[in-house]
């Protein structure tokens, strides 16, 4: 993991890349969920501007590594939403991948999430990530709603839990009325309800990560 570590920021200048390499690491990563017995359908690698590679030629112990490729991917489930994840994948040259890391991506789109790459519509899935959203911020809000309840104690009032509720309904505004404004600006080749509620689920996650 340190030597990854070191990989991840050692300085260099990166531009978007869409050679033969990418499919290497792909076809490297399927190979390497299904020996972990990991039931995905499909692996996604997405052509943004994160998918990038570095030209390494250096040796990490005693494997030379030519080039890194990093980006962001999605790992395509049967039946459920698909795993938003980043990847750094080290190549021996770009026919051969050595080793694939799956790294957290905190601040994945909810679309991309459920993209099934199959044509069928990602409403279920994204009402699915909703659902799962709604009951993690749940759960942040309870802390926050007992110390509300500690702070005011034994005084017969609740100004305290009063506030909690009211910033929680105001959030709730917001993110209802922003996403309605962001569902006129959907793209042409997306619906606008799924727009919309792909939003819904992103504003909910970051609320979620807020009250932690």
């Amino acid at each position: 993991m340190r030597f990854l570590l070191l990989l991840l920021f050692s300085a260099s200048a990166f531009a978007q890349y869409s050679g033969p390499a990418v499919e290497t690491c792909r076809a490297y990563a399927k190979r390497e969920l299904e020996r972990d017995g990991a039931r995905a359908r499909d692996v996604v690698f997405e052509r943004n501007q994160n998918l990038s590679i570095e030209r390494y030629t250096r040796k990490v112990g005693n494997q030379f590594v030519s080039s890194i490729l990093r980006g962001d991917a999605t790992v395509v489930m049967d039946g459920t939403p698909g795993s938003a994840v980043s990847f750094v994948c080290l190549l021996a040259d770009d026919k051969r991948a050595l080793f694939l890391e799956w790294l957290p991506r905190p601040n994945a789109s909810a679309l991309a999430q459920c993209s099934q790459h199959n044509g069928a519509p990602p409403r279920a899935c994204l009402e699915t990530l909703l659902s799962v959203a709604e009951i993690d911020l749940t759960q942040s809000y309870a802390p926050r709603y007992q110390d509300a309840l500690d702070r005011d104690g034994g005084t017969g009032k609740e100004i305290f839990v009063e506030r909690f509720r009211k910033a929680n309904d105001e959030w709730k505004q917001y993110r209802d009325a922003e996403c309605a404004r962001r569902r006129d600006h959907s793209p042409k080749d997306i619906a606008a309800d799924d727009y919309q509620l792909a939003c819904t689920v992103e504003l909910t996650r970051r609320r979620a990560m807020d009250m932690r």
